[in-house]
């Protein structure tokens, strides 16, 4: 029997895990860094051995990247209204906006929020992008985190990914990428965005080919917020995203999936809905390709199975 996801603390993570090296960033100077990045730096190319990068309370204004030839960090914060990373920058290119990338494998972030508070521009235009987090590596998983931008908040790219019980705030294309990725138990905030006269969405993965195996799933969270959003677009004839057991405030748009500016057919979008609930989660007025799932078709992704979570994540949440 396949198991079903669970919260975890930083106490079990940090046990699982059994680093032998523990580094110290202090924005007060009281530890071995001041710098996140500077912490980053210091551990050696082709680590394979944890490492915890203990971030203390505070704001760190920079712009911060574990590249692909440091793997095996754990980026563990004081909590995420305690602990911030935070830059602005626009820019056309999601990539170079990111306040925050990963790039390498079998990386964690604890109770850490990533923040892009960018001015969302003068011009009104999709030109505007500023990312919060950019998750290129394979094997990542996030705990108790906060992801808060205006414009493409969480650029979810590429690779096997992880989020628990973490909190995701934005207006345009909140969680977008190629990814395989469950988020589970996260709250996503809708925020009004006036430069805009479509609604927003939330989430816009691409995915371009049937024998492609990525996708979005979300499990046991919430959906909600001040603005209004559609659960989904496509950038890709294959788009994948499932909500499963989760809350929906009138937040959701009633249509819940919309095709804005995608040229392509929409008969092989995988946008599917089960067993949801709130005032938002009617399907009586959906989007004509939702698919609204058995039992029998949510399981493969009502478990981290979906991302071979047995593999590789190291709380726990994965055992049978």
């Amino acid at each position: 029997m396949a198991s079903k996801p669970t919260g975890v603390d930083a106490s079990v993570l940090t046990s699982k895990i059994s680093a032998e090296k523990t580094i110290v960033v202090d924005i007060n100077g009281l530890g071995n860094f001041r710098s996140i990045q500077d912490a980053i730096d210091s551990v050696p190319n082709g680590n394979q051995d944890w490492v915890v990068i203990h971030v203390k309370k505070g704001i760190y204004r920079e712009k911060v990247t574990i590249p692909r030839e440091k793997p095996h960090i754990f980026l563990m914060g004081s909590g995420r209204t305690k602990t911030a990373i935070v830059w602005s920058q626009s820019s056309e290119n999601n990539y170079e906006s990111s306040t925050f990338k990963v790039e390498a494998p079998h990386c964690i972030a604890y109770g850490i929020s990533f923040k892009n508070d960018a001015p969302t521009g003068i011009s009104y235009t999709s030109h505007n992008q500023s990312v919060a987090a950019y998750v290129g590596g394979d094997k990542v998983a996030f705990y108790s985190c906060g992801f808060y931008s205006t414009h493409n908040t969480l650029f979810d790219n590429k690779g096997r990914h992880y989020y628990d019980r973490c909190y995701i705030q934005g207006a345009i294309d909140i969680i977008f990428g190629h990814a395989r990725s469950v988020f589970h138990e996260c709250e996503i905030f809708v925020i009004a965005d006036k430069r805009i006269e479509i609604e927003g969405s939330v989430t816009a993965h691409t995915r371009t080919d049937i024998n492609e195996n990525t996708g979005f799933v979300f499990t046991n969270g919430r959906v909600y917020g001040i603005g209004h959003a559609y659960l989904g677009r496509p950038t890709g004839d294959h788009s994948r995203v499932v909500f499963a057991n989760t809350y929906m405030s009138r937040s959701v748009r009633p249509e819940g999936w919309s095709d804005w500016n995608h040229h392509g057919s929409v008969e092989n979008v995988y946008h599917a809905e089960y067993k949801c609930h709130g005032p938002g989660s009617s399907t009586d007025g959906r989007a004509r390709w939702l698919k609204k799932l058995s039992d029998e078709e949510a399981a493969p992704f009502l478990t981290t199975d979906f991302i071979d979570g047995k593999q590789w994540l190291v709380g726990g949440q994965s055992s049978i």
